[in-house]
């Protein structure tokens, strides 16, 4: 198929591995071209097969599912991350944001809404379990910034509300008529004001303060 999703799936059950691949696959439009039982392995299915996303577990020998995403984000811009986990804890939840992925959906969650969030992941967008989404509010609203929040300008605010319907930093400057280094010196500019490692947590903080509507789901966790 011309529009296939090509997935590898990092897991070190091959009993969940092969309960996921099953429904991967039966949706019609997703392959999965490779799987691991470790992180280490892993990032060698990734350099060889060159997913489109990479469906890892958080708690893996050798390489826990947050250090490959950092690899991928450090290495490759074509390889999108989804995190499947039975981990809901905070700490997991943020660090696996802030090393740069794209989704976390909980092993809880329906066979279909798993495959939505593959083509999420494709589509350059973010898949947030509703338990997960619920969380990271929680925190960006209780989190304490260390002074008076310095408001976005107008520019910002723009750059901002494109991020949070899904536009990559391209697509942006498109739309506004700038250069994509001028998306990313606005992004770096609106990280720094926000105290936010990501454009997710950039988002949900501007959501927070109610500079932006709630949307989630829409997100883009590129550079």
């Amino acid at each position: 198929m011309e529009n296939t999703i090509r997935v590898i799936l990092a897991d070190d059950h091959a009993v969940v591995r092969a309960g996921i691949r099953r429904f991967l696959e039966t949706a019609g439009d997703i392959q999965v071209v490779a799987e691991a039982d470790d992180g280490a392995q892993a990032i060698l299915a990734i350099q060889e097969h060159k997913p489109d996303v990479a469906v890892l577990d958080i708690q893996m020998p050798e390489m826990s599912g947050i250090e490959v995403t950092r690899w991928v984000r450090t290495h490759t811009r074509q390889t999108g991350v989804l995190i499947l986990t039975a981990y809901d804890d905070d700490p997991y939840i943020l660090a696996v944001l802030q090393a740069g992925a794209n989704g976390y959906v909980l092993k809880t969650a329906d066979a279909a809404d798993i495959v939505r969030a593959v083509r999420a992941v494709y589509e350059g967008k973010s898949a947030l379990d509703p338990a997960v989404a619920r969380k990271v509010m929680a925190h960006v609203s209780g989190t304490r910034l260390g002074s008076p929040v310095e408001r976005l300008t107008d520019r910002e605010l723009e750059v901002l509300t494109l991020v949070a319907k899904g536009y990559t930093n391209k697509a942006i400057g498109v739309q506004l008529g700038i250069s994509d280094r001028t998306v990313q010196g606005h992004l770096a500019k609106i990280f720094n004001k926000l105290q936010a490692a990501s454009r997710t947590e950039a988002v949900m903080r501007a959501v927070s303060l109610g500079w932006l509507a709630p949307d989630l789901g829409q997100l883009t966790e590129e550079g």
